[in-house]
């Protein structure tokens, strides 16, 4: 009896080993995915902001194809016959007095987009480019934890988690825009060097277009 109840006994421990890395890898890989979705969120979230910013400056310019459209229209049209000149003379009277009174909402509308699109660019920034700029004013490597903090109360209207933005520094570091540096068991990060593929790559991010 004890020598068929010792192979069932390690067996056992086996399956226990198993489960227990396969359960503890099930998590890892919940936790990872769960920060790819958090971080997805986050930029859907911002333009769907900026899609909505767009939108009112779209509608604030339509004002004047709406405007201009008539008088097109009235060019390309037919000469009208004699029983309607008196009509068309009145109506031309009127798209005049249109136009007159429509110059100033003209130039409201133009100020009101130019800006709305200013402050949505100052106030919308993507996680990606706050994390680099906040990097580059850094004399020191920062943990993601560090980073976090440092963020949420500069931007305090803004949701930014931990997990978010490790994930985002782990990006930014695959493609060359961060350095990671570890002290032991902690993790750092901080600005990529100066020059040669680093600059020619951040070059390429939306700093560049913004200037």
């Amino acid at each position: 009896m004890p020598e068929t109840a010792t192979p069932a006994t390690e067996l056992a421990s086996q399956y226990i080993a198993q489960v227990t890395g396969d359960l503890d890898a099930n998590l890892k890989e919940q936790e990872r995915i769960s920060a790819d979705i958090a971080s997805l969120q986050e930029q859907l979230a911002a333009l769907q902001h900026d899609h909505s910013v767009l939108v009112s400056m779209q509608q604030a310019l339509g004002i004047t194809q709406a405007q201009t459209g008539p008088a097109v229209e009235s060019k390309s049209a037919t000469v009208p016959s004699p029983r309607r000149k008196k009509a068309a003379a009145a109506a031309g009277g009127k798209q005049k007095a249109r136009k007159s009174t429509a110059a100033p909402a003209k130039k409201t509308a133009r100020k009101s987009a130019a800006k709305t699109a200013d402050t949505a660019q100052a106030a919308e920034l993507t996680l990606v480019e706050l994390i680099r700029r906040h990097l580059a004013e850094q004399k020191e490597p920062r943990s993601a934890a560090e980073i976090s903090t440092a963020l949420g109360q500069a931007h305090p209207g803004r949701d930014i988690s931990p997990k978010v933005v490790r994930v985002t520094l782990e990006g930014l570091v695959a493609k060359s825009g961060a350095e990671r540096s570890k002290q032991g068991r902690s993790v750092f990060y901080s600005a990529p060097a100066q020059g040669g593929k680093v600059s020619s790559e951040t070059g390429a991010q939306p700093e560049s277009a913004d200037s």
